[in-house]
């Protein structure tokens, strides 16, 4: 084999590795994609200038499994009075005036092999923004998980870093740490989260 052809099979064979590195590198763990809503709904102006709890809006978050959506009523209940003349809150109370629930789109999806119960976390005080990220920010919340070269790259220019990765990794780690610093006694078994 020439020079040149062990050069050739030398670029290739890197190419390669950089493909499988970076292909690794941003898998996502769970399926969370930011996606249009029917109604825009900006959880900076609720959560963050009227410091509205999380658990107001996901009430079903501190007795579930899952946190649940507000129901239309909830929304119309300062919404009555509150940027009525708005497009999206007319939106919204044509919702209420069909008796129609909101058809949101699911934003956060983890495996359905995984179990994981909003009411252990937030009766033992986690944030809600450990999981899903500052919240309180986002016009719109988008799941971007998973860690990914350009996010990285991003934290390393002291940009905002995403939303934490919603891995089995990252959840072992956290419960690792709040027995280690909270006396917690967060379960590490494989049994706890799937089933």
């Amino acid at each position: 084999m020439t020079k040149a052809g062990v050069g050739a099979l030398g670029v290739v064979l890197l190419a390669v590795l950089i493909f499988l590195g970076v292909s690794s590198w941003s898998r996502q763990p769970a399926v969370a994609t930011p996606s249009s809503q029917p109604i825009n709904f900006p959880h900076n102006t609720h959560v963050g200038t009227y410091k509205i709890d999380c658990q107001y809006c996901h009430a079903d978050a501190r007795r579930s499994e899952y946190a649940g959506l507000p129901s239309v009523q909830r929304c119309l209940g300062c919404h009555k009075i509150v940027a009525a003349d708005r497009p999206d809150i007319k939106k919204l109370a044509e919702y209420g005036a069909r008796g129609e629930p909101i058809p949101w789109t699911r934003v956060y999806k983890l495996p359905e092999f995984t179990y994981f119960p909003h009411k252990a976390h937030v009766q033992f005080g986690v944030a809600c923004q450990r999981c899903h990220g500052p919240v309180e920010t986002m016009t719109t919340v988008s799941a971007r998980t998973g860690p990914t070269l350009v996010n990285d790259l991003l934290h390393l220019a002291g940009f905002r870093a995403a939303p934490p990765p919603l891995s089995m990794g990252w959840c072992v780690d956290c419960h690792r740490e709040q027995n280690a610093t909270r006396n917690a006694h967060a379960p590490l078994d494989c049994i706890a989260c799937h089933h």
